[in-house]
């Protein structure tokens, strides 16, 4: 339960408050991209068990695989990607933080 609740407290409640804090006067539009991060969970469908609570998605699926991690901390650095790379590594941290607990 513990662990529900971190994982989805990060992936709602982080990138609110990353875009209250940060985008305070974009907030709505930044929230909804920051969420739409959640579009990598695609690779879960590649997948033979479609959802394994005790399996760690890090490095497993090919959206949260180290090489696209990279990608997403690039995209990071140019102010037009920002947004998107800011979701997705929020969402990758609280698929990190799943592998913490196994």
């Amino acid at each position: 339960m513990i662990q529900g609740l971190i994982h989805y407290g990060i992936h709602l409640i982080a990138p609110l408050g990353v875009a209250v804090l940060f985008y305070r006067k974009d907030w709505i539009k930044s929230y909804v991209i920051f969420l739409s991060a959640f579009v990598i969970d695609l690779d879960h469908l590649l997948a033979t068990r479609l959802f394994d609570p005790h399996r760690c998605s890090i490095d497993f699926h090919p959206l949260h695989s180290y090489v696209a991690i990279g990608v997403y901390l690039c995209l990071l650095v140019p102010s037009k990607t920002r947004l998107i790379g800011i979701g997705l590594c929020i969402h990758i941290l609280a698929d990190y933080c799943d592998c913490l607990f196994m």
